[in-house]
């Protein structure tokens, strides 16, 4: 078989080499003519596909090894008799690590600790939940609202209205245009407006989710009020005044881990090969390298908040990528080709649960907490 896949996505050969020859084709750009031979399509979320890219085509099944498929015509898919796998929850663990992150670096800004912020959950699915579970171990205030899903899947749920009264609010929807719930705009000038004065709001999902000229025009107006994007309307375009006024801004990396990427690449894997009837001859066990950074030891001096904010940056320094896309933007003349190589080029990291802590074991309170994080805790 042939496989054309998108060149980023990582662990093509040690999946997908003994079940067919593989061509490497930049994601942004690919056309149909580079599926003129092809059975297996493998996508990111860069590429459109629809009729206009598959029709006339061989193509038999697609993958996305992303947890969206807002860029997948799923009706055209169905109606063609293609085969379909995305990787629905692949990356969580890496946007809750940017959550973690992002907040990390807000109580810092504002001198508090997680647990003097309310957090605000739009969207309890795969990503949303574990950020749920993970904040309220940590003992920090959480409201939540998901109407596509019931209190027994997700917890007790409030109103969207409540949620958009939280400290921060951090989005975690698809993005739908269409039916009662859509999330096209779900954030406008109105909602906005609903939101505390000095609240923040996070933006880890998809870009369009939020209104961004509306989410300018309100921080321009209310200045204590903040944003963390990581996801910007018309992407790879962005509104640099926006990012400027963000507190922090990256390019759509919040799941970029190591571990994510290539769980994704598995998740597809295994769709591919009970599609095709073959056996699942790989597991990602097998390719995963050591973590670069391997342990973080603490003493019994240290405090406890200041312990838990050493430990996630550990793991994810969210500032890093801050700095490195501010810098990026303002020495380019091609937004579109930047954005794009800072994605293409980002240094992936690992995910929380790969860094062991060490924690004295008279430390009982702080063992808690950074198990509650989803640390690797290691009693010395």
């Amino acid at each position: 078989m042939h496989i054309v896949a998108d060149e980023n996505i990582p662990l093509l050969n040690e999946f997908f080499a003994d079940i067919g020859t593989i061509t490497r084709v930049p994601g942004r750009t690919m056309t149909a003519a580079d599926l003129a031979t092809a059975d297996i399509l493998l996508v990111r979320s860069v590429t459109r596909v629809d009729e206009a890219l598959l029709a006339g085509t061989p193509v038999k099944f697609v993958g996305t090894a992303t947890i969206g498929t807002d860029h997948i015509d799923l009706e055209y898919l169905q109606q063609a008799g293609i085969g379909f796998k995305s990787a629905p929850g692949c990356n969580a663990q890496a946007v809750v690590d940017y959550v973690l992150s992002a907040l990390s670096v807000l109580v810092d800004e504002r001198g508090l600790q997680f647990t003097d912020l309310s957090v605000g959950i739009v969207g309890v699915g795969n990503v949303g939940l574990l950020l749920r579970q993970r904040l309220e171990a940590m003992k920090v205030p959480v409201l939540a609202v998901d109407p596509l899903r019931s209190e027994e899947e997700t917890g007790p749920q409030v109103s969207l209205d409540e949620v958009l009264q939280a400290d921060v609010v951090s989005l975690h929807t698809p993005l739908t245009r269409e039916g009662e719930h859509a999330t096209y705009h779900l954030i406008n000038a109105e909602r906005l407006a609903q939101m505390k004065p000095d609240a923040c709001l996070i933006n880890s999902c998809r870009g369009a989710v939020v209104d961004n000229t509306a989410l300018l025009a309100h921080m321009q107006k209310h200045r204590d009020f903040e944003a963390i994007l990581d996801v910007w309307e018309n992407e790879p375009e962005l509104n640099v005044d926006l990012l400027q006024r963000c507190l922090l801004a990256t390019p759509h990396i919040a799941g970029y881990s190591l571990d994510g990427k290539m769980r994704g690449t598995e998740f597809v894997y295994q769709g591919l090969c009970e599609f095709f009837g073959l056996p699942v001859r790989r597991k990602l066990a097998q390719f995963l390298p050591e973590p670069g950074v391997k342990r973080v030891n603490f003493s019994d001096q240290a405090p406890l908040h200041q312990a838990l904010r050493t430990a996630i940056r550990a793991a994810y320094e969210i500032r890093v990528d801050d700095g490195v896309m501010r810098s990026a933007i303002r020495r380019s003349d091609n937004l579109r080709e930047t954005f794009d190589r800072l994605r293409s080029n980002y240094p992936l990291r690992r995910d929380i649960p790969t860094l062991r802590v060490g924690v004295p074991a008279k430390c009982q309170e702080l063992q808690n907490l950074l198990t509650s994080a989803g640390f690797d805790v290691r009693l010395k």
